[in-house]
Formats: C-alpha cells, structure tokens, sequence
C-alpha cells in the first residue's frame, strides 16, 4: 500500500540543498510528485508531496530528520493519497485572479477576506514585488488559482472583489478557468 507525505522545508538557502533532497527521497524509496519552492530573504522554503510504501515512511521521515544538522526545519505529515482524495464537487468552479497594484500593507487580507466571505478556497497564491517600469515604484503583483463553491454566485463575488480595488488602487483580472 502506498502513502502520501507533505512535506515542509525551510532554512538557509545553499547550492544543492535541492539535490541533497532530492536524494534522501529517492534514496528511501520515495517518489516526488510535486513540489513548490523558493528562495526568499536568503531562506530556502518548499513544499513538496512525496508517495511512498508505507512500510518506508518512517524510514523516509528519519533520514529527512537528518537533514536538519545542516540548519533546516523539516515537517512530515500524511497526506491523503493523490488517487483516493474527494474530487471536488461538479458544481464548482476554478477561477484564475491577478492582482497589479501599488504595494501596500493588507492588499492579501483584503482579497482573501472576499474569497473567505464567498465561500472560496485559495488553492494556490504566488505574490512577488517588483518596480514599475514608468515610476520605479514598488508593485505588488499576485497569481493565485481559486476554487470557488458554484458558478451561481460569481456575479457578486466579481461584484465583491471590484469594490476593494478602488481603496486597494489595484487592477485586477478573474478568469474562468476551462474544466
């Protein structure tokens, strides 16, 4: 029988933490599927989902722990396993939103607190900060993939998300995705 593991990573960025990972993984019989990662302030931080026999998932969880001699806190905790989780449900939509604006405090709890209100799930959020070509100030710019409960109700939740982004001073974008 197999298991799935989420596993968190964060500590010092360095040249082959990656790889060293990556090694550890397979090395005890894991097999990666799918990861998020980044550099951010000089820290290293990924996610990742790994299947594994479940006979090899302690092994796999104490040769990670291994790895924090080297300055990294690692988390494994079970996940459900990619074929047996719940589908979503038919009635529900993905939807894909970007959001350009001048960077300032409280622009993610503003948007998400809408999503919240809607009944909405975040599945996934990229923010990055860049400057504006014409300005050089400071943009903050998001991506994130949206499930929302139904298509009935988009409408208002378009409606909701467009009246913050007058006091936001963000332009924003919210695409239906093809199912």
């Amino acid at each position: 029988m197999q298991s799935s593991l989420v596993i968190t990573i964060i500590g010092p960025d360095r040249p082959g933490l990656v790889e060293s990972l990556s090694h550890t993984v397979t090395e005890n019989g894991g097999n990666w599927l799918q990861s998020q990662m980044a550099h951010l302030a000089g820290q290293f931080a990924g996610i990742l989902l790994i299947e594994i026999p479940s006979a090899q998932a302690d092994q796999l969880t104490h040769a990670l722990d291994a790895l924090a001699k080297d300055g990294l806190t690692i988390s494994v905790v079970a996940g459900n396993h990619p074929q047996s989780a719940a589908s979503p449900s038919s009635s529900s939509c993905v939807l894909q939103l970007e959001v350009v604006g001048q960077d300032q405090p409280g622009i993610v709890r503003q948007i998400s607190a809408v999503i919240a209100a809607h009944s909405g799930n975040v599945e996934e959020l990229n923010t990055k900060l860049s400057s504006a070509p014409w300005s050089g100030e400071t943009l903050f710019q998001a991506n994130a993939l949206l499930r929302m409960p139904d298509e009935q109700s988009l409408d208002d939740f378009r409606s909701d998300l467009e009246a913050i982004t007058q006091d936001l001073m963000v332009d924003l974008s919210l695409v239906q995705q093809v199912k």
